[in-house]
């Protein structure tokens, strides 16, 4: 009956329906009374296995009141009664359960995504696949294009761009040689490399992240709703007050009426239908809240504590800025196309991009193109020399930066962005700068929250620190703190929450799950990983800080529902049972008002929507 309890609570609808119509419609008031009789009992097991459940641990529930009611009640006959109330009760939980029955299967995630096998090369040069976990520290691994890094270590052959959003959260891939240390879990975009092995398994950065959740979710225990606070009080004032009206007056049926008036139904219900409009209202606006604690903790947060790639930014590399130094801008920018057509790195790409949106679409024949580890790509066929790459690739050809070109260059720097430069017979002619944009709303929906009640924003990244700086000038942002790996960023939400403060994180990616599970409530993008939306009590569906400031509002003002619903409820039920007491409530009039009160505290929270 535990496992059926929803499919129960329909059940005793239907049969609570089919009385009525026996009563009113066949007239037939046997029958009528039979059907309510079974649908009190069907309804009144499952309550009162939680309120015996209740009563071993030393706890007098709202069940337990809800038990001797419908005994009550079915004692003298009032079987109507008795099958509403209970019907009541399990709808007013199955509302609740839906609510907050969202299971979570971030650590799943996270260990799936994790590697589970390497390409070991042995001492002759052979490989061949084996199990992550079989590997020891000091054995070599190959790494082809694509592939994910098994292991955390040190290239010790080969070069390649590597892709350690899932790890450090920077959204640019990163270029690495012999030397340079490597992370498990990230991705080889090009290139092919030898890793020697550090770190396997749990004592990879990648391993400790999943460690993190764990611990994370493992130290989360859900708030007790006031309710069931209210009810270590209410419960025991109700059975009280029945049971000194029996002794007083004698009167079993006044007794037993003060227990079904008591009975809470519109508290019961109250805060779960609070919690479904909001949480509809959310999701008609693309926020997915994951139940009343998640809204209930949104409303409370003080400090709002920000991931930079991803949610703050869109994650896309796209062209900032180009600063020509020739007669022809258009030429150099067809001719910076035709060379990073044959590239495949990130950068390449938004450069081709931009000068296609552009409308040049007639490149030039350049010269065959070799590439310069670690700095760029050479042309030269004798009539014509072409260089594009970094600033180093310029130095090392002769190139002459002249203090226009190096205004340029420290003016990109301070942007914080990445540079690619052109040169084509030794004088500079391009300097492009390509960063990740700012999502277009961020500044309005920050702007909104912390009109809303937000005190404090904070941004967290593991970024470099001139690229967060600029994107934090640019927005509402009190604090930045930069390049952070993802155990760094989970010392800092532990930190303000030490400090007393309810702390809301928002990120979206792997490197992100440790935060979202440790703060008080974790915010996912919905374009973010399906680790990163697992781990999170709310979602944004539509990936908006017009989303975000919505859902904080909507949280405050459910919140606000629920108390009301909840005194509306608590006023009822004292009324009730001072009217019978002095004689002016009895039984049809008590329950009228009774399921009225039901439906005035359904009413207000139907306002939500």
């Amino acid at each position: 009956m535990q496992k059926h309890q929803n499919q129960l609570t329909g059940l005793l609808a239907v049969l609570i329906i089919i009385s009525l119509l026996f009563t009113y419609l066949i007239k037939n008031e046997l029958v009528a009374t039979i059907i309510m009789a079974v649908a009190s009992v069907l309804g009144a097991i499952p309550i009162a296995m939680h309120a015996w459940s209740a009563l071993v641990n030393k706890v007098v529930s709202i069940e337990l009141l809800v038990t001797i009611a419908v005994i009550g009640a079915f004692i003298i006959g009032e079987f109507e009664e008795s099958a509403v109330v209970t019907f009541l009760f399990l709808f007013g939980n199955y509302l609740e359960q839906r609510t907050l029955k969202k299971t979570r299967s971030s650590v799943k995630e996270l260990t799936q995504m994790a590697p589970t096998q390497a390409e070991l090369v042995d001492e002759d040069g052979n490989t061949s696949t084996v199990d992550v976990d079989d590997l020891d520290e000091g054995d070599h691994v190959v790494v082809k294009p694509g592939g994910q890094i098994p292991v955390d270590g040190k290239i010790v052959s080969g070069t390649g761009y590597f892709n350690e959003a899932s790890i450090t959260g920077e959204s640019a891939p990163v270029s690495k040689a012999d030397g340079d240390d490597v992370y498990a879990g990230s991705l080889i975009d090009n290139g092919t490399v030898t890793i020697e092995t550090s770190s396997v398994g749990e004592d990879t950065t990648f391993g400790k992240i999943i460690e993190l959740v764990e611990e994370a979710q493992d130290s989360q225990s859900p708030a007790a709703r006031f309710i069931d606070k209210f009810a270590t009080y209410y419960t025991p004032a109700v059975l009280i007050i029945a049971a000194l009206v029996w002794a007083f007056t004698q009167n079993f049926e006044l007794a037993i009426t003060v227990l079904v008036l008591g009975c809470p139904g519109a508290l019961v219900i109250g805060a779960p239908v609070s919690n479904v409009a909001g949480i509809g209202n959310g999701a008609k606006n693309g926020i997915l809240m994951k139940g009343g604690n998640a809204v209930n903790s949104f409303s409370h947060v003080d400090t709002l504590v920000l991931d930079k790639t991803g949610t703050l930014t869109t994650g896309k590399m796209t062209v900032s800025n180009v600063a020509s130094f020739s007669q022809d801008k258009t030429v150099d920018l067809a001719t910076l196309a035709a060379v990073e057509a044959s590239s495949d790195h990130p950068l390449g790409h938004a450069i081709t991009k931009y000068i296609k949106d552009l409308g040049i679409t007639d490149l030039p024949q350049v010269p065959e193109l070799d590439t310069v580890k670690g700095q760029g790509m050479v042309g030269n066929d004798g009539k014509q020399e072409i260089l594009v790459g970094n600033e180093r690739l310029m130095q090392d050809n002769d190139v002459e930066i002249t203090s226009e070109n190096r205004q340029a260059i420290d003016d990109r720097l301070d942007n914080g962005d990445s540079i690619v430069m052109m040169a084509v017979n030794k004088e500079l002619r391009l300097v492009v700068g390509v960063n990740d944009e700012i999502r277009p709303d961020a500044f309005d929906g920050l702007t909104a929250l912390k009109k809303a009640g937000i005190q404090r924003v904070v941004m967290l990244t593991g970024d470099n620190r001139l690229a967060a700086q600029n994107i934090a000038d640019k927005l509402p942002i009190d604090e930045v703190h930069a390049e952070l790996l993802p155990e760094q960023k989970v010392d800092f939400v532990k930190k303000f929450k030490s400090e007393g403060h309810k702390v809301a994180f928002v990120g979206d990616g792997i490197n992100d799950s440790p935060s979202l599970a440790t703060a008080d409530i974790g915010i996912g993008m919905g374009t973010g990983t399906d680790v990163a939306i697992d781990t999170a009590d709310l979602v944004l569906v539509k990936s908006s800080f017009k989303s975000l400031a919505h859902a904080y509002i909507l949280s405050r003002k459910t919140v606000a529902n629920t108390k009301q619903n909840i005194f509306i409820a608590v006023a009822t039920v004292a009324l009730l049972l001072l009217g019978l007491l002095v004689g002016i409530i009895h039984m049809a009039s008590g329950m009228f008002v009774h399921e009225a009160s039901i439906l005035v505290v359904i009413f207000n929270a139907m306002r939500l929507l």
